[in-house]
């Protein structure tokens, strides 16, 4: 129950975002306009700060950031596989892969605070940030030979990306923040996960999925079951143990990222089914995902 509880003030906060975006009488302009905020000014201020303040131990961030990339790419194989059920063109196949192993970071720094304070918003946005650009890599490469797309382009001005960048190299190189900066960033920081966690709501879809049903309920097993199993069973051989496996498990076990509906829209893919799987996957990961922090509290 306690786990339960956990959870239950972010996929609160969805919900509501849902409700508000069917109900609230707001025009239709100003959710992309919530959305664009959050992840070009909002978020990247929340790594920033959490990675320019962060103390860094290469030796015990390094296994989590394999263990996480391991995790991401046995999801892209075995979403691959699905394959043959999924019953869709190349470019549709290609555009519901990503959610295989795309991640909500959104929700992830949420539940990340909530299990280990500022600690733990530090781990999991590093792990996100490092692996952005791994999932973009992927994400794109996919997609590039059916529609357009400049990889590099798209990676060197995605915010996040930069903001992981710049909050790394700041700790890196000995900075310290000037208290009225500091401040700004956290009153930033503060309003980025409560608004971030209502634009996915507002942007949770229910249309038909397109292709064969079984294909759909195949990727959503792979982000919510499979990609965080892999991830518990890696996460020991590497000796993770406390923050570091508990961040690394619950990064795997995220839904997909809202991101992934506007690369496929952006390159000409399936955004319909991509944005139904990112609907099922942030609704499941209700029950996935308390059912992980469970394992995770077992040992």
């Amino acid at each position: 129950m306690h786990t339960l509880l956990l959870l239950l003030p972010d996929f609160a906060l969805i919900l509501l975002g849902a409700a508000l975006h069917r109900a609230a009488g707001l025009p239709e302009s100003f959710w992309p306009g919530l959305e664009k905020l959050v992840y070009f000014v909002l978020f990247p201020a929340l790594l920033f700060l959490a990675l320019a303040r962060v103390e860094l131990d290469v030796a015990e961030t390094l296994p989590m950031f394999v263990v996480g990339l391991l995790s991401m790419a046995a999801a892209f194989l075995l979403g691959l596989a699905g394959r043959p059920v999924m019953g869709l063109s190349p470019m549709g196949f290609a555009s519901r892969l990503q959610c295989a192993f795309r991640f909500n970071t959104y929700i992830g720094i949420a539940i990340a605070g909530k299990l280990h304070g500022a600690a733990g918003i530090a781990a999991m946005g590093a792990l996100c940030g490092v692996m952005v650009p791994f999932a973009n890599i992927a994400a794109v490469s996919l997609m590039a030979r059916h529609g357009q797309g400049r990889l590099v382009a798209e990676l060197s001005r995605n915010p996040l990306v930069l903001a992981t960048l710049a909050g790394l190299a700041f700790n890196l190189a000995g900075g310290t923040l000037a208290v009225p900066l500091q401040q700004l960033l956290q009153r930033l920081a503060d309003a980025s996960v409560a608004l971030g966690l209502l634009a996915v709501g507002a942007a949770l879809r229910w249309s038909g999925t397109g292709g064969r049903l079984a294909g759909s309920l195949w990727i959503a097993t792979v982000k919510l079951l499979l990609m965080p199993m892999v991830a518990w069973l890696l996460a020991p051989r590497l000796g993770l143990q406390g923050l570091e496996r508990d961040i690394v498990v619950m990064f795997a076990a995220l839904p997909s990222a809202s991101s992934a509906y506007i690369l496929a829209m952006r390159m000409g893919g399936d955004g319909k089914g991509v944005a139904w799987l990112i609907s099922a996957t942030t609704l499941g990961a209700v029950l996935s995902m308390w059912a992980w922090l469970a394992a995770l509290a077992r040992g």
